[in-house]
């Protein structure tokens, strides 16, 4: 007896510091509820604005349900003939990844350290947040939905997205070794001593600073173009400025997007038949909405080719960013370096392009945004061009350009006081 009083309590089966199946699901369902109120109170404000007799709360909660699968990058339907909606909205799939990648470094903090037990819990949240898609294609798979899904390619991108994001948020959160796996390269081309986390930080400064180029791009073209005017014939009371500015801001990251695809080269198409490039640009009819009053008039190569010095600029900072690791390496490795990592942003700009382009209706608006691999293709180029020559410039000023200016000046005047002094 005296030895049961002494044994702690809590100590006794494993299974009383961990949670139930049911508790985990639930988790997941509120996860899933979280991201969906992210669409669902801006729908829901819209609607009280500006309830048409038409309309009803169902209704709303149907716009709210399919907004959710489009920004897991659901295919959907519009109106009674299912045109195809596949633009998905990237500041929604932005936001929905955050909180998903949340919740699955905190699973993983509360289950570390537990062997098998541990992963009864992400899969519980899993499945309840897939209960919650389930529900969501069941809602819009009614006729009258504004937006109809398509169960089994929309469930299966929600399963994609939501594996890939809470995945990430898991292996973070365990602490698992962030190594990167070494390229099948011999050492006179590949060096051994860290030239992977070289290569992501250049890619990462590569992507950072395309994209804050096709922010300029972009800004420019807000600028130059007639956006204001044809939000000013858009607008008509508070519900439209708000539900106009909503579907804007949605779409910000695909405009980024696509103004980087503008100065990259390439262009994106507008439409079946319509093109915008630095090289030319070629219009049809375009429906009217903010973001493609940007578009520039049918015209040639012209004063528009500014906008390809943005992708020279991101591959020279990719460059410094791999000459000042290369101090360490010879000449042929800096080189294979460089070139894996202009090879590597190939498929990633595959996968961005993919990503930010869609179709808005089945035949003059079925081909919207960059073309994936002109896109994917164009950004190694850019980088085999410029960032492959820059970054050998600059492993040879780092190794044998010798100080600084400011550095000698301060060996100077260090020297200068040594022996001045008594």
């Amino acid at each position: 007896m005296t030895q049961l009083m002494g044994r702690p309590i809590l100590g006794l089966p494993s299974e009383l510091d961990s949670r139930s199946p049911l508790a985990d699901l639930l988790a997941g369902v509120r996860t899933a509820l979280l991201t969906l109120s992210v669409v669902a109170v801006p729908v829901f404000g819209l609607w009280v604005l500006a309830p048409y007799g038409d309309d009803s709360a169902q209704g709303a909660a149907r716009t709210a349900f399919g907004l959710w699968l489009l920004g897991h990058g659901a295919p959907l339907g519009r109106g009674p003939e299912a045109v195809p909606v596949t633009v998905t909205p990237l500041l929604l799939t932005i936001v929905v990844s955050v909180l998903v990648v949340r919740a699955g470094r905190r699973v993983a903090r509360r289950a570390r350290g537990r062997g098998f037990v541990r992963w009864r819990s992400p899969l519980a949240m899993y499945a309840g947040y897939q209960l919650v898609a389930a529900v969501a294609v069941a809602q819009c798979g009614d006729p009258e939905a504004a937006l109809r899904s398509r169960p089994v390619l929309d469930l299966l991108a929600v399963a994609a997205l939501t594996a890939a994001t809470f995945g990430y948020g898991l292996w973070a959160g365990l602490g698992r070794p962030g190594g990167l796996p070494r390229p099948p390269l011999p050492p006179a081309i590949w060096p051994a001593d860290g030239a992977e986390t070289a290569a992501l930080r250049a890619l990462a400064g590569w992507a950072a600073a395309l994209t804050a180029g096709g922010g300029a791009v972009f800004a420019a073209a807000m600028l130059l173009g007639s956006a204001g005017q044809s939000a000013q014939r858009l607008g008509g009371d508070t519900a439209g400025w708000l539900g106009m500015l909503l579907a804007c801001l949605a779409l910000v990251p695909n405009a980024l997007l696509w103004a980087a695809g503008y100065a990259l080269g390439p262009g994106f198409t507008v439409g079946a038949g319509s093109h915008a490039g630095p090289f030319g640009t070629r219009l049809g009819a375009v429906p009217d909405f903010p973001l493609l009053a940007v578009l520039p008039d049918r015209r040639g190569p012209d004063w528009h080719l500014l906008a390809c010095a943005v992708p020279a600029a991101a591959a020279i900072v990719a460059a410094l960013l791999l000459g000042r690791a290369a101090t360490r390496w010879s000449a042929p490795q800096t080189a294979g370096v460089a070139t894996v990592t202009a090879l590597a942003a190939a498929p990633l700009g595959l996968l961005a392009g993919w990503s930010c382009g869609g179709a808005l209706g089945a035949r003059r608006m079925a081909e919207l945004g960059p073309v994936p691999w002109q896109f994917g293709l164009s950004q190694s180029a850019w980088l085999l061009a410029v960032s492959l020559p820059a970054t050998l410039l600059a492993r040879w000023c780092h190794t044998y350009g010798g100080p600084g200016p400011a550095v000698r000046a301060r060996a100077g005047a260090y020297r200068l006081v040594r022996r001045l002094a008594p």
